[in-house]
């Protein structure tokens, strides 16, 4: 699914997703990732919604997003609510959508200036 042009000033905009394969600008990728409006960190190791730790949420403290957001994939799957026991305490918040969900509600976080985090399963 392609994305319309915007006018966020950000190497990391998605415009383009379709499952495998996601394009930030003119730059396309075809594994898991961490965006964030300002960074990118590739190649994410998370197969699977089913793979995360806290110990790794703890690591998305450190990046001080608003929120993050984890696209699952062509289907939305949620991993025990437990699991974001770091996220809350913290006082961040956390969606969980599938991948093409993420990248949509990305882009809209991202053009209102917000700092927000994508963990995204492609």
């Amino acid at each position: 699914m392609k994305f319309s042009a915007d006018l966020i000033d950000s190497p990391y905009l998605i415009t383009a997703y379709e499952a495998g394969r996601i394009r930030l600008g003119e730059e396309t990728l075809e594994h898991n990732l961490l965006l964030m409006p300002e960074r990118l960190r590739e190649p994410w190791p998370v197969q699977a919604i089913g793979e995360l730790t806290p110990e790794m949420l703890e690591q998305f403290i450190a990046h001080r997003p608003d929120v993050v957001l984890f696209g699952t994939g062509a289907q939305q799957q949620f991993p025990p609510p437990a699991l974001f026991a770091p996220l809350m305490k913290a006082g961040i918040g956390h969606e969980v959508m599938s991948t093409a969900a993420a990248c949509r509600t990305y882009n809209i976080l991202m053009g209102e200036g917000r700092p927000v985090l994508a963990a995204l399963i492609l």
